[in-house]
C-alpha cells in the first residue's frame, strides 16, 4: 500500500474561483484578529503596539496544565464575596383589606321638561325662539 498525500483544501467561491484556505490562513497568521481579545489569527496575546506579549504555545501549555474542574489560584477579585442574607419570610399572597367608609351618593339632577299644554301652529314654531 502506498501512502495518499494530504489533499489541499481548495473550496471555490460564488465567483467561481477556486481558493486554498491553508495558504490564505498562512500568509495572514501574524494579523491582527478582528474582536476584542487581543490576538492575532495564529493565537498569540498580543502586547502594546502589537507585539506577541505570550506565544500560543504558551497559552496552550498553561490551559492544559490545569485540572479541569479546578478555578486559577489568583483571585479574580480583590475583596471577598459577602455573606449570602437569609431571604426573609415571603408574605401572604392574599392580604386583610380595611373597611372603607362608604361616600354619600348625592343625587344628579336631570332635565325635566316644563309640562305644557300643547300648543298648535304658529305658537309652537316660535316656542324655542325666545
Amino acid at each position: 500500500m502506498v501512502a495518499r498525500a494530504p489533499r489541499k483544501r481548495m473550496y471555490r467561491t460564488m465567483q467561481g474561483r477556486m481558493v486554498d484556505i491553508e495558504k490564505l490562513r498562512s500568509a495572514n497568521e501574524h494579523v491582527r484578529a478582528v474582536g476584542n481579545m487581543n490576538v492575532n489569527t495564529r493565537g498569540d496575546v498580543l502586547g502594546p503596539r502589537g507585539q506577541i506579549a505570550t506565544p500560543k504555545a504558551e497559552v496552550m501549555q498553561k490551559y492544559y496544565e490545569q485540572p479541569r474542574g479546578k478555578v486559577d489560584d489568583t483571585p479574580a477579585r480583590a475583596k471577598p464575596t459577602p455573606p449570602r442574607k437569609i431571604a426573609p419570610e415571603p408574605q401572604p399572597l392574599v392580604q386583610k383589606m380595611t373597611p372603607v367608609e362608604p361616600t354619600p351618593i348625592k343625587p344628579v339632577e336631570t332635565f325635566k321638561p316644563k309640562a305644557t299644554t300643547e300648543k298648535k301652529g304658529i305658537d309652537a314654531a316660535l316656542d324655542g325662539l325666545e
